[in-house]
């Protein structure tokens, strides 16, 4: 875990799977780890911190009616250590969720591809060449 809170984090609202999709993000990202949840009376989560890969996130469930869903328009761009990694992370991610681009080569990378997670979550991965 970082020693000092970043100024700027990633904050995710979900429609009632906050814990869900923490729980399957830090078992697909390592290291990672669920810092703190706190739950609503109903049992939802009204405030969550975790971490993936050492980076920080925030997660909430939504408490209204108005959905509002994520869009691959904002993604996040996650760098691999292995080639093992990525198809790992590639077939998990993509699991109940689609393709976006499949895994292949590209000028600027040995391997990447797009991913949306069933959460509707998109997840750019990329294994730098060299």
């Amino acid at each position: 875990m970082q020693n000092s809170h970043p100024k700027i984090t990633t904050f995710f609202m979900f429609s009632g799977q906050a814990e869900e999709a923490m729980q399957f993000y830090t078992s697909v990202f390592k290291p990672s780890d669920i810092i703190s949840v706190l739950h609503q009376k109903n049992g939802a989560v009204l405030h969550a911190v975790f971490t993936l890969k050492g980076q920080t996130f925030m997660a909430i469930d939504q408490n209204h009616q108005n959905k509002h869903p994520f869009t691959p328009a904002l993604s996040l761009f996650v760098t691999c250590d292995s080639e093992e990694e990525i198809h790992r992370v590639f077939d998990q991610l993509s699991q109940e969720g689609r393709v976006l681009m499949p895994l292949e080569t590209s000028p600027v990378s040995q391997q990447f591809g797009w991913v949306e997670d069933k959460y509707g979550v998109s997840w750019q991965l990329n294994l730098p060449k060299g």
